[in-house]
C-alpha cells in the first residue's frame, strides 16, 4: 500500500479524495494554483505544492508540473479526481514513464474509451449493444448526409473526441444537417483539437442510465448497480439518483452485465462508469453511449447504496489488492440523491456567478452527505467549473430520499455567491420528478416555467430592522456618526431602500430595534423587534417571530431561512428623512449645526449616494448624500447656520424618456 498519495485537482473533489486518504493511514499531497493557495483543499492536504499561475494550462493540466510536484514530495502514486487530467492517455503513460502509479485505468483504456467511435466498434465486438448509427473515422459531411438517410431522422451529431454535450446537435430533418454538422465540427475542433464527427439515431423520450464498474488487476469486474441521470442541462447533469426508478431487477442484470463486458473489451482497472441511453417507452432496451474511464461527480449516490468507498477501493486496486467481494456479495440497500451546488442564476439564464463566499451554512443529519470545498472567504471566479459542491441524501425509499434532500437544500445557503439552490428545490417538487417519469428534456422544459421566489416582506423588513439595530449599536458610542432617527421628542424614521433582484422597496423603522415599529412599501405599520445571536437575525413582527442566518459585506446583506436566501441591497448611507410619508426628495439635518462645506453647484446633475452637504455641531461633521439621482436645488450656503430638520438642498428627479414625452 502506498504511503504518500498526489491529489491532482482541486475543489470539492480534492477534499472528498484527502479524506478517504487520512482515513486510511496515507499522507496526502495537494497541488493548488495561486488563485487557489487558501483553498480548503490544501489545508485538508498533509502538504502542499503550488504548481502556477491559476490559467489551467499552466497549472492542474500541466503534466510537467504535477510530475515535479510527485517527485519533490515523494509521493507513490497520483489520484486525478475528475476533470482535468483524469482522461489523459498521455498523463497516464507519463506517470508510468516517471515511475509514478496513476489511480485509474492503463493509458490504453483511456485511448479507446476516449476516442467515442472505437469505443463503439471495441464493445460491439463484445455484444455490448450500441445506438444504431454510423461511426467510422474519416468521415466527410457528404458521408454523414448519406449515412442519415439510412438511419432515419431524427439524428444525433456527435463529436468523437471530449464530452459534456459539447458539439452535439439534435436534427430532426434533413435540411437542417449540412448546417449543424459545419457548427459541430466548429464546436469540436475548438473544445477537442478534432473535428471527427458521427451520427447516431435519436431515441425518442431518452434516458441516461450509467452503471458504476470496478475491476483489480487479476481480472475480476463487477458493477455496482446503475445510476438515474436524466436530469440535466445542455448535457450537463444536475441531479442524480440510485437505483433509477425505470429499471426491473432482470434489467439491471443486463445492463450491468453489459457494462461489466465494457469494462472486459479494454482490460479496464480502476472505478468506471459506463453510460447508456435507455428510451423512457421502452425501459427494456438500451444502448452503450461512452464509458468514462474515471470517478464520476455523482458517484456519492452509489457508495450511499452500496456502504463501499470507491476512493478507497481505487487506491487499493491501483496497489495491486484484489476486490474482496463478487458481484453476489454486493447489495443496493435503499435510495440516494444528489444534487449539484453550482454558481449560477436560473433566472438570468443559468449565467455563471462568482464573487467572495462571505459565509456558509450547509446541512447535516441522518441519511445527509455533503461534499464541499467552501469556506468563508473563498473566492468563485470564472477560471474554474461553477460547480461549488455536492447535497448527498440517502433513505429507506426513493420518497424518504427525495424528500431528505429538499429539507437538505432547504438549510444549505452560500452567502456571497448567487447560486442554483432555489431552482434544484422546485425541480424536486415538479410532479414527474416525484413519480421518477423522466427524461434528458424535462429539466431544459421545465427551466421555462422557473421563477425566483420574491423576498418577503418580512425577509426586507429584517434588512430593516438590522440596519437599525446597526445604527444603534453605532450610536452609543457617536450619536453624531450614526443617522439613527434620534431626537429630542419621537425618534424619526430611518428609512432605507432595500433592494433584491424582484423587490425595491423602502423600509421605515420607528423607534429602538428591541420596541420598534416597521413598515415594507406603503404596507400596514406593525410593532417589530429585533435580535442579533452570532449569525442569527431573531426577528418578532405583529408578534411572530422568524429565526434567520445572515452575513453582511459594505452594503450588502444576505438573509436566510428554510424558504431560501436573499441578497439586501441597500444604499451605503442611511438617509434620514422628516415624518413618516412617503420618501422625500430632500436633504435635511439631522441637527443643529453650521454648514461647513458644499460639495456641488445650484443646478448641477448628482447621482444618488453623492455627497452634497456637510454639517458640523459639537466638533462633529455629518455629511449628507444624495437620496436620489437628479438635478440639486441648494438652499444654503457655507457658513449657514441650520437647524434639526432644516431643508437643506432639494433634488429634482431624472425623467425617463418615457416620461418625457
Amino acid at each position: 500500500m502506498f504511503n504518500t498519495v498526489l491529489v491532482a485537482n482541486r475543489g470539492e473533489i480534492a477534499v472528498r479524495v484527502i479524506r478517504t486518504l487520512r482515513r486510511m493511514g496515507i499522507r496526502s499531497v495537494a497541488v493548488y494554483s495561486d488563485a487557489d493557495a487558501g483553498a480548503l483543499h490544501v489545508r485538508e492536504a498533509d502538504t502542499a505544492v503550488r504548481i502556477g499561475p491559476a490559467a489551467v494550462l499552466d497549472s492542474y493540466l500541466s503534466i510537467p508540473k504535477v510530475l515535479e510536484a510527485a517527485a519533490a514530495t515523494g509521493a507513490q502514486a497520483i489520484h486525478p479526481g475528475y476533470g482535468f487530467l483524469s482522461e489523459n492517455a498521455g498523463f497516464a503513460a507519463a506517470c508510468e514513464r516517471a515511475g509514478v502509479v496513476f489511480i485509474g485505468p492503463p493509458a490504453r483504456a483511456i485511448e479507446v474509451m476516449g476516442d467515442k467511435i472505437s469505443a463503439k466498434n471495441t464493445v460491439t465486438a463484445f455484444e455490448v449493444p450500441v445506438v444504431p448509427g454510423i461511426a467510422k473515422p474519416g468521415l466527410s459531411d457528404d458521408d454523414l448526409v448519406v449515412a442519415a438517410g439510412d438511419i432515419g431522422y431524427p439524428v444525433l451529431i456527435k463529436p468523437s473526441a471530449g464530452g459534456g454535450g459539447k458539439g452535439m446537435h439534435l436534427v430532426e430533418e434533413p435540411a437542417q444537417l449540412r448546417a449543424a454538422l459545419a457548427t459541430a465540427r466548429r464546436e469540436a475542433a475548438s473544445a477537442f483539437g478534432d473535428d471527427t464527427l458521427f451520427l447516431e439515431r435519436f431515441v425518442l423520450r431518452p434516458r441516461h442510465i450509467e452503471v458504476q464498474v470496478l475491476a483489480d488487476t487479476q481480472g475480476n469486474v463487477v458493477h455496482l448497480g446503475e445510476r438515474e441521470c436524466s436530469l440535466q442541462r445542455r448535457h450537463q447533469k444536475v441531479i442524480e439518483e440510485a437505483p433509477s426508478p425505470l429499471l426491473d431487477a432482470a434489467t439491471r442484470d443486463r445492463i450491468g452485465t453489459a457494462a461489466c463486458n465494457t469494462a472486459r473489451s479494454v482490460d479496464y482497472v480502476g472505478a468506471g462508469t459506463v453510460e447508456f441511453i435507455v428510451s423512457a417507452d421502452r425501459p427494456d432496451e438500451f444502448f452503450f453511449m461512452e464509458m468514462n474511464t474515471r470517478l464520476q461527480v455523482e458517484h456519492p449516490v452509489t457508495e450511499a447504496i452500496t456502504g463501499l468507498d470507491l476512493v478507497e477501493w481505487q487506491v487499493r486496486v491501483a496497489g495491486g489488492e484484489k476486490l474482496s467481494f463478487t458481484q453476489d456479495d454486493i447489495t443496493l440497500t435503499g435510495h440516494a440523491v444528489e444534487a449539484r451546488v453550482y454558481a449560477e442564476d436560473p433566472a438570468r439564464g443559468f449565467l455563471p456567478t462568482g464573487g467572495r463566499v462571505l459565509a456558509v451554512h450547509e446541512p447535516a443529519g441522518p441519511g445527509l452527505r455533503v461534499d464541499s470545498s467552501l469556506q468563508g472567504g473563498t473566492v468563485v471566479g470564472s477560471d474554474y467549473d461553477p460547480m461549488l459542491s455536492k447535497v448527498i441524501a440517502h433513505g429507506a425509499d426513493r420518497a424518504q430520499a427525495l424528500a431528505r434532500l429538499d429539507a437538505a437544500l432547504a438549510r444549505t445557503a452560500v452567502f456571497g455567491v448567487q447560486t442554483n439552490i432555489e431552482f434544484l428545490r422546485f425541480l424536486l417538487a415538479d410532479a414527474r420528478v416525484i413519480a421518477g417519469d423522466l427524461d434528458t428534456e424535462l429539466l431544459d422544459v421545465r427551466s421555462a416555467d422557473f421563477a425566483p421566489l420574491p423576498a418577503p416582506d418580512d425577509v426586507l423588513a429584517a434588512g430593516g430592522l438590522y440596519r437599525q439595530w446597526a445604527l444603534a449599536r453605532r450610536g452609543r458610542s457617536d450619536l453624531w456618526a450614526a443617522p439613527s432617527g434620534w431626537r429630542i421628542g419621537a425618534a424619526a424614521p430611518v428609512r432605507t431602500d432595500v433592494r433584491t433582484p424582484l423587490r425595491s422597496e423602502t423600509v421605515a423603522v420607528w423607534g429602538l430595534p428591541q420596541a420598534a415599529r416597521v413598515q415594507v412599501g406603503d404596507g400596514e405599520i406593525r410593532s417589530a423587534s429585533v435580535e442579533v445571536d452570532g449569525d442569527q437575525l431573531i426577528v418578532t413582527v405583529a408578534g411572530r417571530q422568524r429565526t434567520f442566518v445572515f452575513a453582511e459585506a459594505g452594503d450588502q446583506l444576505w438573509v436566510s431561512d428554510e424558504r431560501g436566501t436573499w441578497q439586501l441591497r441597500e444604499a451605503e448611507v442611511v438617509r434620514v428623512h422628516r415624518g413618516g410619508g412617503p420618501r422625500s426628495a430632500e436633504i435635511v439635518s439631522p441637527m443643529p449645526g453650521s454648514v461647513i462645506a458644499v460639495h456641488v453647484e445650484s443646478g448641477s446633475p448628482v447621482a444618488e449616494g453623492d455627497p452634497v452637504v456637510v454639517v458640523e455641531a459639537m466638533k462633529m461633521e455629518h455629511t449628507l448624500t444624495a437620496p436620489i439621482s437628479g438635478q440639486v436645488e441648494l438652499l444654503v450656503a457655507v457658513g449657514d447656520q441650520v437647524t434639526v430638520d432644516q431643508v437643506l438642498a432639494r433634488l429634482i428627479p431624472e425623467l425617463s424618456e418615457d416620461k418625457q414625452q
